[in-house]
Protein backbone atom coordinates (compact mmCIF):
# COMPACT_ATOMS: atom_id res chain seq x y z
CA UNK A 1 0.00 0.00 0.00
CA UNK A 2 0.97 3.76 -0.18
CA UNK A 3 2.61 5.78 1.98
CA UNK A 4 -0.16 7.35 4.18
CA UNK A 5 0.11 10.76 3.93
CA UNK A 6 -2.78 12.24 5.96
CA UNK A 7 -4.63 9.81 8.83
CA UNK A 8 -8.01 10.87 10.55
CA UNK A 9 -8.60 9.33 13.02
CA UNK A 10 -12.15 9.08 15.07
CA UNK A 11 -12.51 13.01 15.10
CA UNK A 12 -15.22 15.03 16.51
CA UNK A 13 -15.96 18.15 16.02
CA UNK A 14 -18.24 21.16 17.64
CA UNK A 15 -19.08 24.35 16.79
CA UNK A 16 -20.10 26.99 18.90
CA UNK A 17 -19.24 24.65 22.33
CA UNK A 18 -22.51 22.82 21.68
CA UNK A 19 -23.35 21.70 17.89
CA UNK A 20 -21.96 17.88 17.07
CA UNK A 21 -21.05 18.09 13.67
CA UNK A 22 -18.38 15.31 13.16
CA UNK A 23 -19.21 12.34 15.00
CA UNK A 24 -15.96 9.78 14.89
CA UNK A 25 -14.68 10.59 11.38
CA UNK A 26 -11.80 8.09 10.32
CA UNK A 27 -9.95 7.99 6.67
CA UNK A 28 -6.91 8.16 5.16
CA UNK A 29 -5.53 9.57 2.18
CA UNK A 30 -2.28 8.01 0.50
CA UNK A 31 0.56 9.82 -1.02
CA UNK A 32 -0.44 10.54 -4.66
CA UNK A 33 -3.98 9.41 -4.50
CA UNK A 34 -7.08 10.81 -5.45
CA UNK A 35 -9.62 10.49 -1.99
CA UNK A 36 -13.27 11.78 -2.64
CA UNK A 37 -15.52 12.52 0.34
CA UNK A 38 -19.32 12.29 -0.53
CA UNK A 39 -22.76 12.95 0.51
CA UNK A 40 -25.35 15.27 0.56
CA UNK A 41 -25.35 18.69 1.62
CA UNK A 42 -24.84 18.80 5.37
CA UNK A 43 -23.43 15.81 5.54
CA UNK A 44 -20.21 16.70 6.93
CA UNK A 45 -17.75 17.12 4.03
CA UNK A 46 -16.78 20.82 4.28
CA UNK A 47 -16.15 20.41 7.98
CA UNK A 48 -13.98 17.45 7.28
CA UNK A 49 -11.40 19.64 5.16
CA UNK A 50 -12.07 22.86 7.48
CA UNK A 51 -10.76 20.09 9.94
CA UNK A 52 -7.80 18.89 8.23
CA UNK A 53 -6.68 22.71 7.33
CA UNK A 54 -7.26 24.25 10.66
CA UNK A 55 -9.38 26.66 8.98
CA UNK A 56 -12.27 25.74 11.84
CA UNK A 57 -11.72 27.87 14.67
CA UNK A 58 -12.56 31.22 11.95
CA UNK A 59 -16.03 29.45 11.98
CA UNK A 60 -16.04 28.84 15.94
CA UNK A 61 -15.50 25.12 15.10
CA UNK A 62 -13.30 22.44 16.86
CA UNK A 63 -11.97 19.58 16.86
CA UNK A 64 -12.87 18.45 20.44
CA UNK A 65 -11.99 13.82 20.25
CA UNK A 66 -9.31 12.10 18.01
CA UNK A 67 -6.46 13.34 15.82
CA UNK A 68 -5.13 14.33 12.71
CA UNK A 69 -1.52 13.36 11.43
CA UNK A 70 0.31 14.53 8.33
CA UNK A 71 2.84 11.94 7.69
CA UNK A 72 2.87 10.96 11.13
CA UNK A 73 2.89 13.93 12.72
CA UNK A 74 -0.52 15.68 14.67
CA UNK A 75 -1.43 18.46 13.11
CA UNK A 76 -4.93 19.84 15.09
CA UNK A 77 -3.32 22.63 16.82
CA UNK A 78 -0.87 23.97 13.91
CA UNK A 79 -1.93 26.97 12.56
CA UNK A 80 -3.02 27.79 9.06
CA UNK A 81 0.13 28.77 7.91
CA UNK A 82 2.32 26.09 9.29
CA UNK A 83 -0.04 23.54 7.18
CA UNK A 84 0.30 25.73 4.16
CA UNK A 85 4.10 25.25 5.03
CA UNK A 86 4.04 21.59 5.37
CA UNK A 87 2.14 21.44 1.69
CA UNK A 88 -1.44 21.40 2.36
CA UNK A 89 -3.45 23.82 0.47
CA UNK A 90 -7.24 24.03 0.76
CA UNK A 91 -9.26 25.74 -1.99
CA UNK A 92 -12.61 27.14 -0.71
CA UNK A 93 -16.10 25.72 -1.94
CA UNK A 94 -17.65 28.88 -3.96
CA UNK A 95 -13.72 29.86 -5.52
CA UNK A 96 -13.23 32.81 -3.49
CA UNK A 97 -10.89 34.91 -6.05
CA UNK A 98 -10.25 38.45 -5.20
CA UNK A 99 -12.66 39.98 -7.55
CA UNK A 100 -10.85 43.38 -8.03
CA UNK A 101 -7.48 41.53 -8.32
CA UNK A 102 -6.69 40.47 -12.57
CA UNK A 103 -6.29 36.31 -12.83
CA UNK A 104 -2.58 36.77 -13.04
CA UNK A 105 -2.44 38.84 -9.75
CA UNK A 106 -4.79 36.41 -8.15
CA UNK A 107 -2.23 33.27 -8.92
CA UNK A 108 0.82 35.62 -7.81
CA UNK A 109 -1.12 35.79 -4.69
CA UNK A 110 -0.71 31.64 -4.27
CA UNK A 111 3.14 31.99 -4.56
CA UNK A 112 2.78 34.65 -1.52
CA UNK A 113 4.29 32.52 1.30
CA UNK A 114 7.62 30.99 -1.22
CA UNK A 115 11.03 31.21 -0.86
CA UNK A 116 12.41 29.91 -3.88
CA UNK A 117 12.83 32.89 -6.09
CA UNK A 118 11.17 35.08 -8.36
CA UNK A 119 12.48 32.80 -11.49
CA UNK A 120 10.74 29.24 -9.63
CA UNK A 121 7.74 31.25 -9.34
CA UNK A 122 7.37 32.30 -12.70
CA UNK A 123 8.61 29.00 -13.54
CA UNK A 124 5.38 27.64 -11.43
CA UNK A 125 3.04 30.54 -12.86
CA UNK A 126 3.94 29.24 -16.79
CA UNK A 127 2.90 25.75 -15.64
CA UNK A 128 -0.49 26.79 -14.10
CA UNK A 129 -0.53 28.23 -17.76
CA UNK A 130 -0.27 25.42 -19.24
CA UNK A 131 -2.68 23.53 -17.52
CA UNK A 132 -5.02 26.05 -17.67
CA UNK A 133 -4.63 27.77 -20.91
CA UNK A 134 -8.20 29.83 -20.86
CA UNK A 135 -6.20 31.55 -17.98
CA UNK A 136 -3.57 32.32 -19.81
CA UNK A 137 -5.71 34.31 -22.58
CA UNK A 138 -7.69 35.94 -19.31
CA UNK A 139 -4.24 36.97 -17.14
CA UNK A 140 -5.18 40.43 -17.56
CA UNK A 141 -9.01 40.40 -16.55
CA UNK A 142 -10.11 41.40 -13.65
CA UNK A 143 -11.58 37.99 -12.09
CA UNK A 144 -14.71 39.64 -11.00
CA UNK A 145 -15.79 39.56 -14.76
CA UNK A 146 -14.37 36.33 -16.01
CA UNK A 147 -16.89 32.69 -15.80
CA UNK A 148 -17.02 30.82 -13.00
CA UNK A 149 -15.50 28.07 -14.23
CA UNK A 150 -12.62 30.33 -15.05
CA UNK A 151 -12.63 31.32 -11.51
CA UNK A 152 -12.57 27.83 -9.84
CA UNK A 153 -9.49 27.12 -12.44
CA UNK A 154 -8.13 30.10 -10.72
CA UNK A 155 -8.54 29.03 -7.39
CA UNK A 156 -6.79 25.70 -8.02
CA UNK A 157 -3.72 27.35 -10.40
CA UNK A 158 -3.63 29.94 -6.89
CA UNK A 159 -3.15 26.61 -4.98
CA UNK A 160 -0.90 24.94 -7.70
CA UNK A 161 1.71 28.25 -7.07
CA UNK A 162 2.18 27.52 -3.36
CA UNK A 163 3.47 23.84 -4.61
CA UNK A 164 1.24 21.95 -2.59
CA UNK A 165 1.61 18.17 -1.81
CA UNK A 166 -1.82 18.10 -1.31
CA UNK A 167 -4.65 20.25 -1.99
CA UNK A 168 -8.00 20.19 -0.01
CA UNK A 169 -10.52 20.84 -2.99
CA UNK A 170 -14.45 21.54 -1.47
CA UNK A 171 -17.29 21.43 -3.81
CA UNK A 172 -15.07 22.32 -7.51
CA UNK A 173 -18.08 21.03 -9.42
CA UNK A 174 -20.82 23.75 -7.88
CA UNK A 175 -22.58 25.63 -9.53
CA UNK A 176 -20.64 25.05 -13.30
CA UNK A 177 -21.72 23.65 -16.52
CA UNK A 178 -21.40 19.74 -16.77
CA UNK A 179 -18.75 20.44 -19.54
CA UNK A 180 -16.43 22.42 -17.46
CA UNK A 181 -16.76 20.36 -14.47
CA UNK A 182 -15.41 17.58 -16.73
CA UNK A 183 -12.44 19.83 -17.90
CA UNK A 184 -11.71 20.76 -14.17
CA UNK A 185 -11.49 17.28 -13.54
CA UNK A 186 -9.43 15.95 -16.22
CA UNK A 187 -7.23 18.87 -14.80
CA UNK A 188 -6.56 17.13 -11.52
CA UNK A 189 -6.28 13.91 -12.76
CA UNK A 190 -3.78 15.43 -14.86
CA UNK A 191 -1.93 16.90 -11.84
CA UNK A 192 -2.15 13.80 -9.86
CA UNK A 193 -0.42 11.89 -12.72
CA UNK A 194 2.02 14.45 -14.25
CA UNK A 195 2.98 16.22 -10.73
CA UNK A 196 1.65 13.70 -8.21
CA UNK A 197 -0.25 16.01 -6.26
CA UNK A 198 -2.55 14.59 -3.80
CA UNK A 199 -6.13 15.38 -3.58
CA UNK A 200 -8.82 15.16 -1.11
CA UNK A 201 -11.81 16.22 -2.64
CA UNK A 202 -15.56 16.85 -0.84
CA UNK A 203 -17.77 16.52 -3.60
CA UNK A 204 -21.97 16.32 -4.15
CA UNK A 205 -21.58 15.31 -7.61
CA UNK A 206 -21.20 11.65 -6.82
CA UNK A 207 -20.89 10.34 -10.81
CA UNK A 208 -18.41 12.48 -11.43
CA UNK A 209 -16.23 12.15 -7.92
CA UNK A 210 -16.19 8.36 -8.29
CA UNK A 211 -14.76 8.66 -12.00
CA UNK A 212 -11.75 10.75 -11.28
CA UNK A 213 -11.22 9.52 -7.22
CA UNK A 214 -9.10 6.41 -6.45
CA UNK A 215 -11.07 5.29 -2.78
CA UNK A 216 -14.32 7.38 -1.93
CA UNK A 217 -15.98 7.64 1.49
CA UNK A 218 -19.96 8.62 2.30
CA UNK A 219 -20.55 11.33 5.02
CA UNK A 220 -24.17 11.37 6.16
CA UNK A 221 -25.14 13.44 9.42
CA UNK A 222 -21.30 13.38 10.55
CA UNK A 223 -20.64 9.78 10.11
CA UNK A 224 -19.21 7.69 7.23
CA UNK A 225 -21.15 4.90 6.60
CA UNK A 226 -19.76 3.53 3.52
CA UNK A 227 -15.56 3.15 2.19
CA UNK A 228 -14.11 1.77 -0.69
CA UNK A 229 -12.04 1.80 -3.99
CA UNK A 230 -14.25 4.11 -6.19
CA UNK A 231 -14.39 1.65 -8.69
CA UNK A 232 -16.60 -0.67 -6.24
CA UNK A 233 -18.58 2.20 -5.23
CA UNK A 234 -19.65 2.81 -8.63
CA UNK A 235 -21.31 -0.77 -8.77
CA UNK A 236 -22.25 -0.71 -5.60
CA UNK A 237 -26.07 -1.20 -5.33
CA UNK A 238 -26.66 0.88 -2.16
CA UNK A 239 -24.66 3.29 -3.55
CA UNK A 240 -26.28 3.56 -7.08
CA UNK A 241 -29.86 3.80 -5.19
CA UNK A 242 -28.95 6.65 -2.58
CA UNK A 243 -26.18 8.82 -4.88
CA UNK A 244 -26.54 7.90 -7.96
CA UNK A 245 -29.53 8.84 -8.86
CA UNK A 246 -31.28 5.24 -9.31
CA UNK A 247 -34.70 5.24 -7.22
CA UNK A 248 -36.83 8.20 -5.41
CA UNK A 249 -36.77 9.59 -2.08
CA UNK A 250 -40.02 9.90 -0.04
CA UNK A 251 -40.17 13.79 -1.36
CA UNK A 252 -39.75 13.06 -4.71
CA UNK A 253 -35.97 13.89 -5.35
CA UNK A 254 -33.83 11.66 -6.46
CA UNK A 255 -31.34 11.28 -3.66
CA UNK A 256 -32.39 9.03 -0.89
CA UNK A 257 -31.37 9.13 2.91
CA UNK A 258 -30.30 5.27 3.57
CA UNK A 259 -32.24 6.23 6.51
CA UNK A 260 -35.41 5.86 4.99
CA UNK A 261 -34.90 2.06 3.63
CA UNK A 262 -37.05 0.11 6.69
CA UNK A 263 -35.27 -3.09 5.41
CA UNK A 264 -33.06 -4.45 8.11
CA UNK A 265 -31.04 -6.39 5.57
CA UNK A 266 -30.71 -3.41 3.26
CA UNK A 267 -29.48 -1.37 6.69
CA UNK A 268 -26.73 -4.32 7.60
CA UNK A 269 -25.64 -4.65 4.30
CA UNK A 270 -25.07 -0.32 3.75
CA UNK A 271 -23.79 -0.20 7.33
CA UNK A 272 -21.07 -3.26 7.07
Amino acid sequence: MSNILLNVNGIEVIYNHVILVLKGVSLQVPEGGVVALLGGNGAGKTTTLRAVSNLLAGERGEVTKGSIELRGERIERLSTSAMVDRGVIQVMEGRHCFAHLTIEENLLTGAYTRKDGKAAVAATLEKVYNYFPRLRQRRGSQAAYTSGGEQQMCAIGRALMANPKMVLLDEPSMGLAPQIVEEVFEIVKDLNQRERVTFLLAEQNTNMALRYADYGYILENGRIVMDGAAAALRENEDVKEFYLGVGRSADGSDRRSFREVKSYKRRKRWLS
